[in-house]
């Protein structure tokens, strides 16, 4: 029995576990603070996410090549970072929009800049709707909670399930080795952790929460698939060595920057764009 275990946790799929689980502590336990503080801290987070994102995108689609529109791009997004990160929230979307709007439009017909432009709009949806959602009051902090919850127990849940019972894979051409039992798995998990969620933190399960729940893991799982199928573009396997057993950061958050996004449309579309966490969890 001891040595069937031993040699269940020493094969080669789960040789990474260690150090996934290690990482995955050291950078929770950082994250977890910066979201109970909130305010400037959690913005700060929030631009240096937004910073790395875009740097390992640069670096994975070769995009810095294409000067000068790079050089104006990258202004452009560090320019909204500084706004951000002084509480200038809807200046700093301006300055975004402004900036890229007119880079796409002077490359319109040669459309050299598509994967440059595609970056920027990934690094600001790594930065700007976890700030915009997390704000300083409780609905904020809830929904915060509530997206890692969510997302982690898909990602933990998912990779388990989906090294231990196989099966069919998912999509096979864009990530060889995540399966459809794992993708089930995860969102089932989802489910449950959010539930469980809300339920700890507001004593209620709203039908709204189990369905943003699973909405959230699906798209999720998605951005996932969507940087996997980056990288195969081109070539490459990790988005960076920044975080031990999970590559770079990219590697880390990429499903939590699409569910986050999710969630801050959904919020702005139900409570407007002051206080969308509010229409997520009205406390």
């Amino acid at each position: 029995m001891g040595l069937g275990v031993r040699r269940f946790f020493t094969e080669g799929s789960w040789s990474d576990l260690r150090s996934r689980l290690i990482s995955a502590l050291v950078l929770g336990i950082l994250v977890c603070l910066l979201v109970f503080a909130g305010g400037w801290g959690f913005r700060l987070l929030c631009c240096a996410t937004g910073f790395i994102v875009f740097d390992e995108w640069s670096r994975i689609t070769r995009a810095g090549r294409l000067r000068p529109h790079f050089t104006f791009g990258r202004r452009v997004f560090y320019f909204s970072l500084v706004a951000f990160a002084f509480g200038f929230e809807l200046a700093a979307i301006v300055i975004f929009l402004a900036g890229t709007g007119f880079l796409a439009f002077i490359d319109r017909h040669e459309r050299k800049a598509d994967w440059l432009v595609g970056g920027l709009f990934y690094a600001a949806a790594a930065t700007f709707p976890a700030g915009l959602l997390r704000g300083d009051d409780l609905p904020g902090l809830l929904t915060i909670g509530f997206l890692v919850t969510v997302v982690w127990s898909t990602d933990i849940f998912a990779y388990f399930a989906g090294r231990s019972i196989g099966g069919p894979k998912l999509m096979p051409r864009v990530s060889p080795k995540k399966t459809l039992s794992g993708a089930l798995g995860g969102l089932a998990a989802a489910i449950v952790f959010g539930a469980l969620f809300a339920y700890a933190a507001t004593g209620k399960v709203l039908a709204l929460v189990i369905v943003l729940a699973a909405v959230l893991s699906i798209a999720g799982q998605a951005g996932d698939l969507y940087e996997s199928w980056i990288k195969r573009r081109f070539g490459v396997k990790d988005s960076g060595r920044l975080i031990p057993g999970h590559g770079g950061l990219m590697d880390r958050i990429d499903a939590l920057v699409v569910a986050t996004t999710v969630a801050w449309l959904v919020g702005m579309a139900i409570a407007g764009f002051e206080r969308p966490a509010a229409g997520l969890f009205p406390v």
